[in-house]
């Protein structure tokens, strides 16, 4: 890929980009003409690896991984084989979850299959701050003692420890997990976890509930087979479908990337949802302002899932549970409710950290720290990782918040792309109660007497890793160079095509140059910038709209000319439907 960024002369007002600007390569004229498509989106198909016409047909076509056999994944028949068995001699079954997200969907989705099939079956999800993420021994005996199976959904892969205490007082555990495997899986009588390094799968990055949803696959096609089965294979299927709404929802809540499997499952659950039955999302849809048919990844983003995080990150995730899972649309409306106090809050709480984590930043960390540490017991655990997350946009460092006790401190974890914060937890994982995560998002627990040596062992290799890489700076993958005066319609109904896009199949990136500026001017109190720009005398005129840039508006002369990398999207507004840009970067328009 080409780089973009380079040291720039000193201009009066000059406005430069704050990001780097990759452009990837042209695709090659082979793979171009082999595939009787819009050039422009057969290159963005080939930035997203796409290699063969077949591929491409494939992606276009949204090839149905609804019906993709879930007996690709490792343990999938001890699983189901163990599970059908309880189901018929009515064994309680407990589906143990997680209090995020995809945990929380994960679980409702297994409960709903399971007792369709005729299961006895209950949840069981962790509190955040009494139990923490993932098994525990305690919940385990409690569990022990009414409880004949034990299913975990979006977590218990590093859970060795628990798993054995299960096992030694009697309770069969099946895991399915989707998060990073640890060096020793747990003696489970099945783990199933699209990640294992024998998993015949094709597919390595399914959500939770997307390892769920195979399982409530396989479970109801087996059980509608046997002659004491309350379902028919055409009900299992019904009921398969059914569940589709859930995985679109955790798969991308939990910033699953929606390639390959996922986003056919996210295709169909989005159709799902958008006419759902279920009273709880009819609710929600109406508390986040959203009519039937207006749901898309963005809205499940930023409207959906903010408030479905809010029960387990302030209250309880049961809350949660109780809405996915309710047939009542009073008690619907009145969790709606209380889920909506609770995100209110969650956002105040938020800002509140985010204001004096980034005080600790400014007062205690040198500019080239690798890796950002902050710490108070006044942080609540359930929005560090909103914070690390907020400190990353910022300062583009890792960033790690934590929760400070008396006895434990529980952290969350956020990086950049060039470190891998679940790796670099495994390298230091002697000084921690427990940890697991992903590589750009994870979690831990570590006693307070331990909390400064852990800290220090952590900067050293993220030190380490960093000094690999040059300056760090955030990224932009500009997918084409694109001339302003070629954007219509007609382009953007083709990338219409990529949907539904989200994390790593992202809108389509462009780059424009030698644009010029109509008109420039804030909006938002000043936090925004509107442009309208063109590319010359008689060529089309457009709006863009550069968000969280209105700090630039002395720097965006009328009349200048600019580069601009943005977004080609509709914007709807009074009835009419315009072409816009929305800005990511922009710099002062250099001659080559």
């Amino acid at each position: 890929m080409l780089n973009f960024y380079s040291a720039q002369p000193s201009l009066p007002m000059s406005l430069h980009q704050t990001k780097n600007w990759n452009v990837f390569d042209p695709a090659p004229v082979s793979f171009l003409d082999s595939v009787p498509e819009h050039p422009l989106l057969v290159q963005v198909l080939y930035n997203r690896g796409l290699r063969t016409a077949e591929e491409v047909t494939a992606f276009l076509s949204r090839t149905d991984a609804v019906k993709e056999n879930p007996y690709r994944l490792r343990d999938m028949t001890e699983a189901v084989i163990r599970i059908v068995r309880a189901i018929e001699k009515g064994e309680v079954i407990c589906v143990y979850g997680d209090f995020d997200a995809d945990g929380v969907s994960a679980t409702a989705l297994l409960v709903n299959a399971l007792q369709a099939a005729g299961g006895r079956v209950g949840p069981y999800i962790p509190d955040r701050v009494d139990e923490g993420y993932g098994l525990n021994l305690d919940a385990i005996e409690r569990i022990a003692t009414q409880a004949a199976l034990i299913i975990t959904v979006d977590c218990g892969i590093r859970s060795v420890a628990e798993v054995g205490r299960a096992v030694a007082l009697g309770v069969d555990v099946i895991i399915t997990d989707h998060h990073t495997v640890g060096p020793i899986l747990p003696p489970a009588l099945a783990v199933i976890n699209p990640r294992r390094k024998d998993c015949p799968s094709r597919f390595e990055r399914l959500a939770g509930v997307g390892v769920a949803y195979r399982l409530a696959q396989a479970v109801l096609r087996a059980v509608a087979q046997h002659k004491w089965s309350r379902i028919s294979p055409d009900q299992a299927a019904e009921i398969e479908q059914s569940l589709l709404d859930l995985v679109a929802l955790g798969t991308v809540a939990d910033m699953m990337p929606l390639l390959a499997e996922n986003r056919t499952l996210v295709a169909h659950g989005l159709a799902q949802m958008n006419q759902t039955q279920r009273p709880g999302l009819a609710a929600l849809l109406q508390h986040a302002d959203l009519r039937p048919g207006s749901v898309d990844t963005n809205m499940i983003s930023f409207r959906l899932a903010p408030r479905i995080n809010a029960a387990g990150r302030l209250s309880h995730a049961k809350l949660a549970y109780r809405l996915l899972r309710t047939h009542d649309p009073v008690e619907a409306y009145t969790l709606t409710q209380e889920l909506e106090a609770l995100n209110q809050e969650r956002q105040r709480l938020t800002q509140e950290a985010q204001t004096v984590a980034e005080e600790q930043v400014v007062t205690q960390s040198a500019a080239d720290d690798p890796l950002l540490v902050v710490a108070s017991p006044q942080f609540r655990s359930g929005i560090v990782g909103l914070v690390a997350g907020k400190l990353v946009e910022r300062f583009y460092r890792p960033a790690i918040v934590i929760e400070q006790g008396e006895d434990e401190c529980r952290g969350s974890a956020r990086s950049i792309a060039e470190l891998d914060i679940s790796a670099a937890f495994d390298e230091v994982s002697h000084l921690l109660v427990r940890h697991g995560g992903h590589k750009r998002a994870a979690g831990f627990t570590v006693t307070t007497g331990r909390l400064h040596e852990f800290k220090a062992a952590l900067r050293e290799v993220a030190a380490r890793e960093l000094s690999r890489h040059g300056e760090l700076r955030p990224n932009l993958a500009v997918d084409a160079i694109v001339p302003c005066e070629a954007l219509n319609w007609a382009l953007q109904e083709q990338f219409g095509r990529l949907e539904p896009t989200g994390h790593e199949n992202p809108l389509p990136l462009l780059l424009s140059r030698r644009v010029r500026v109509r008109e420039a001017r804030t909006v938002g109190d000043g936090r925004h910038l509107r442009l309208v720009v063109d590319a010359g005398a008689n060529t089309p005129v457009f709006d863009a709209v550069a968000f969280h840039q209105g700090h630039r508006r002395d720097h965006v002369q009328e009349g200048a000319l600019i580069d601009v990398v943005y977004h080609l999207e509709a914007n709807e507004w009074q009835g009419r439907r315009r072409l816009q840009l929305n800005v990511q970067d922009m710099r002062t328009h250099m001659q080559e």
